[in-house]
């Protein structure tokens, strides 16, 4: 019975995606009382309905990695997602309008090696770490009027809708990834300023929790992987025809337009 629930959950949100509308979230109308274990249950169907449908993950991603956001939401831990290749869009492309978008810049890490919670530290993920490259990612949430709890989210794939990666990718050695700031543009005024220390410290810490949290049900971060580490800004909302710009010290910068 509890099986049936997932899959009706997978169902329901996937519908909303591939529609282009907002539902009501699941916890007022299939699970009130949705547990986070259950919400990435249904994660997995989700996921598991894609990969079945011949997409190709790229690779994790992470939400709620501010204290700040733990506060809102109530709780003591990030969220993590899936990417799939048919979110990706070039860098200068056109992001396809769907529900309600909003955009973050983040940094992302290329894994160099495979990183197996638990214990794992942010040291030991940078040592692992081929690449960082800047994104700019899409995030929008199924649920109407952004109305959801944490739970909600997490059976939602955690909001992903499309990343738009940049083309400078850098060692991790190189500079501090905590102290490198991103300005975040809408149509050339500045919406939103950041750095990367808002993702709990540092962006490799984000990764070392994914990669403990990943433990708990046996599996790892995989070689080849690229990861969203977490927002450096808050989110704006989007809309058609926007000039989105995201510019990261030492990263470049990421661009894209919204279409229809």
């Amino acid at each position: 019975m509890a099986g049936e629930i997932f899959k009706q959950i997978a169902d329901y949100l996937e519908a909303a995606e591939l529609e282009k509308r907002e539902v009501v979230k699941i916890t007022k109308t299939i699970k009130p009382d949705l547990t986070v274990a259950e919400a990435y249950q249904a994660q997995e169907l989700l996921v598991q309905k894609k990969l079945d449908q011949g997409h190709k993950i790229i690779g994790p991603k992470m939400g709620l990695t501010s204290k700040a956001k733990w506060d809102q939401m109530g709780v003591s831990e990030p969220i993590y997602g899936y990417i799939f290749d048919y979110m990706l869009v070039d860098n200068g492309g056109v992001v396809p309008f769907q529900i309600h978008p909003k955009v973050e810049a983040e940094i992302a890490f290329l894994i160099g090696e495979d990183i197996e919670g638990p214990g794992i530290t942010g040291a030991q993920v940078l040592a692992k770490t081929e690449y960082v490259l800047p994104a700019l990612e899409i995030i929008d949430s199924r649920y109407e009027n952004f109305n959801f709890t944490h739970t909600d989210v997490i059976a939602d794939n955690a909001s992903t809708s499309r990343v738009v990666f940049g083309n400078t990718l850098r060692k991790p050695s190189d500079f501090d990834l905590e102290l490198v700031g991103s300005t975040l543009s809408i149509n050339g005024q500045i919406k939103e300023l950041g750095a990367g220390a808002a993702v709990l410290g540092h962006p490799a810490n984000a990764i070392a929790v994914l990669a403990n949290m990943l433990a708990r049900k046996g599996d790892k971060i995989k070689k080849g992987e690229i990861i969203l580490s977490g927002a450096l800004t808050s989110a704006v909302l989007l809309k058609v025809g926007d000039f989105v710009s995201g510019k990261f010290e030492g990263l470049g910068e990421v661009t894209f337009t919204v279409g229809e």
